[in-house]
């Protein structure tokens, strides 16, 4: 059974009490005023899960469930329209396995409808994020321009579909009959209306789909001719002459006409070509300047849509396949405390698993105490979880309607225990959030200080991951970093799932890393307060450990971009006896080379960079290194004073940020044309 089922039938009577009261809700809130407490993405989470259960305990199904209906009610402002052709939703598939069996479905039941085996062919269109609209021409000309409302009413926005120039006022025939399409907005017009909404000083809109549709309900038409709405149209109800037999001549039809159609649809001959069109479409559809969540797939053949007909709120002949969604709902089981390298400790959600932008999630942090009360998220509780290309999957917001009762608070305690059965104490850090571990020598947080060193932004041991370092601490092989390099072949070859030529890889990866420049060699250490930049930083300014090992506070205050807190840390973690003789013995196995120095003259000279996504042609550290050669500095976060942001291919909120702020943005091409 899938994990989102209940297990019981009592506890899906519950959980399904509570979906339907949440969802209409937000149904409410969001066709019907425009406007959303939880974004689309989370609210079509929640109907899936609801479809789910229903599955599984289908005499649980009621007439009144979110499930058996088209949502919309037309608001009182606009005058109601009756459609003439009723206006249906598509059903939603997240999965290849879920199109798979769509497509057996479909195959199915046209083999008992036609007496003989039926392979159909499919188009997939983009499934875009707006408003759909209901447009009726008589004899060429437009005379209706309507919402879907609850499909059978809608709002009559004739006066503001005009106002879309990519609306005709007129066809290229004179033919009568119901169009449906899609009005939506430009990313590139949102940003332009965000600027003007900023020196405003109001607050910028959300996202485009919620503008889009704002605006199309707007009483004054005027104001939907500034904001600049477009439309794509992609089917024909009824029309008074004959509708091509194919949906891809229907396209074409519909340009012939005059409409604007979406020209990024397909011809497929298998289901195998849809699921390949909606990976690929995955990766393109942010290039696009409007929304894309999906695309929508149909049967092709007329005569086949018509034998496949409708069920009581969809077509069968079709479906929506939503792309991987990057907010989902799932239930927060427990709260589990971490010890971080530093003896920060984190507070992390355990939760239900669930699927959030292609990669199934268990594990996401709540940071600290107080974004656990910000967000007043208790264990038990249904949570909204967000990922945005590569960041980490955080919790935005807690769905409280679903809460029961049983939910419990999670009050932080005194004491923590270690991954060897002992505890220690920990402390709320005096003027921050976060909260420590008052015992620096606790094996978990050793074994978390090993894989930082190991890792990329430090020594870079190739093959040397966690579970090798877990290996080695538990044989006893390894207590201070210099150990590794102590390491022999005989002394891998104890350890388990080790033979002769993986142990001697191991030895070898490690003797390659013995060289070292000197600001990964302090990033490595794991000193409090002290990331990759910082590092680099030091690095640059002093020029050699020798240097930084006699600096004072005031020295090390001195550095640009260090301050107060990180100096303090810096100054107490090179007069400690204990690092000083670390230090030696890692100097005694270790070479650290002359730093890549900031060029005093270069292109980027006076310039700083942001990097965000993931790069395809190089390392992020090595366009760093690329940056800092030319002069340019490195900073983590967008501002005003940012010259440039560099995007690769998933970029997360910075992106979003340097838009809102009109910091210049290249993407990756761009950046190796400048360097």
């Amino acid at each position: 059974m899938n994990n989102q089922v209940p297990k019981t039938k009592s506890d899906a009577i519950a959980r399904l009490g509570k979906l339907r009261k949440t969802i209409e809700h937000h149904r409410y809130l969001y066709h019907v005023l425009n406007k959303s407490e939880i974004s689309p993405e989370a609210l079509d989470a929640l109907k899936h899960e609801l479809v789910l259960i229903e599955s599984a305990y289908p005499d649980l199904i009621t007439n009144d469930s979110p499930s058996q209906r088209v949502a919309g009610t037309p608001l009182k402002g606009f005058k109601k329209v009756k459609h003439t052709v009723p206006q249906w939703s598509f059903n939603d598939a997240f999965s290849p396995d879920e199109m798979l069996d769509f497509d057996t479905r479909v195959k199915r039941f046209l083999k008992d409808s036609f007496g003989h085996t039926v392979t159909p062919s499919y188009v997939c269109e983009l499934k875009i994020d707006g408003l759909k609209v209901v447009l009726t021409y008589e004899e060429g000309m437009l005379v209706t321009a309507a919402t879907r409302g609850d499909g059978t009413f809608g709002e009559d926005v004739t006066a503001n579909a005009k106002m879309i120039e990519s609306i005709p006022l007129s066809l290229n025939k004179k033919v009568s009959g119901v169009f449906e399409g899609e009005v939506w907005m430009a990313k590139s017009t949102l940003e332009r209306l965000n600027k003007e909404e900023i020196k405003a000083g109001h607050t910028p809109f959300a996202n485009p789909r919620n503008l889009a549709a704002g605006t199309m309900r707007q009483l004054d038409s005027s104001i939907v001719k500034s904001r600049t709405l477009d439309v794509f149209i992609y089917d024909i109800g009824v029309l008074d002459i004959e509708i091509p037999n194919k949906q891809t001549l229907e396209l074409s039809l519909l340009q012939k006409l005059g409409f604007k159609v979406n020209k990024h649809f397909t011809e497929c001959k298998t289901i195998e070509e849809v699921i390949s069109f909606w990976e690929k479409w995955q990766k393109k559809a942010p290039k696009e300047d409007y929304w894309v969540d999906g695309i929508v797939v149909k049967v092709n053949e007329k005569k086949y849509q018509d034998a496949l007909g409708y069920t009581g709120k969809a077509p069968r002949f079709g479906i929506a396949f939503k792309f991987p969604a990057e907010q989902v709902t799932t239930v927060l089981e427990d709260i589990v405390l971490q010890v971080g390298r530093t003896g920060v400790v984190t507070p992390v959600a355990h939760l239900r698993p669930v699927s959030v932008a292609g990669s199934v999630v268990s594990r996401a942090t709540l940071h600290n105490e107080d974004e656990i009360v910000r967000l007043d998220v208790r264990i038990g509780d249904t949570v909204i979880l967000q990922k945005a290309g590569d960041v980490i999957p955080d919790i935005v917001q807690v769905v409280k309607e679903m809460r029961t009762g049983k939910e419990k608070k999670f009050i932080f305690p005194k004491y923590i225990e270690d991954t060897d059965g002992t505890t220690s104490p920990i402390e709320r850090i005096p003027g921050q959030a976060a909260h420590r571990c008052t015992n620096k020598n606790m094996f978990s947080q050793k074994r978390r200080k090993f894989y930082y060193f190991v890792s990329k932004k430090g020594f870079d041991i190739d093959g040397c991951g966690p579970k090798v370092i877990d290996a080695l601490l538990d044989a006893e092989l390894i207590s201070n970093f210099d150990d590794l390099f102590t390491l022999t072949v005989g002394d891998v070859l104890a350890l388990p799932r080790f033979a002769e030529l993986s142990a001697k890889n191991l030895i070898e990866a490690i003797d390659n890393a013995r060289t070292i420049t000197l600001g990964k060699f302090l990033t490595a250490l794991s000193i409090e307060h002290v990331g990759e930049e910082t590092a680099h930083d030091i690095s640059e300014h002093f020029g050699s450990l020798e240097k930084i090992r006699k600096a004072s506070l005031e020295d090390f205050n001195a550095v640009y971009g260090v301050g107060e807190v990180v100096a303090q840390s810096l100054a107490g973690w090179f007069a400690d006896t204990h690092h000083c003789a670390l230090l030696d013995r890692l100097l005694s196995e270790t070479k650290i080379v002359n730093p890549e120095r900031k060029a005093e003259k270069g292109i980027f000279s006076g310039k700083t960079f942001v990097l965000t996504g993931t790069l395809s042609t190089m390392h992020r550290d090595d366009a760093k290194a690329k940056i800092r050669a030319l002069g340019g500095e490195i900073v983590e976060s967008v501002s005003l004073k940012t010259s440039y942001v560099v995007a690769g291919e998933n970029p997360g909120s910075k992106l979003d940020k340097a838009k809102l702020l009109g910091v210049p943005i290249l993407d990756e091409k761009e950046f190796i044309n400048m360097i």
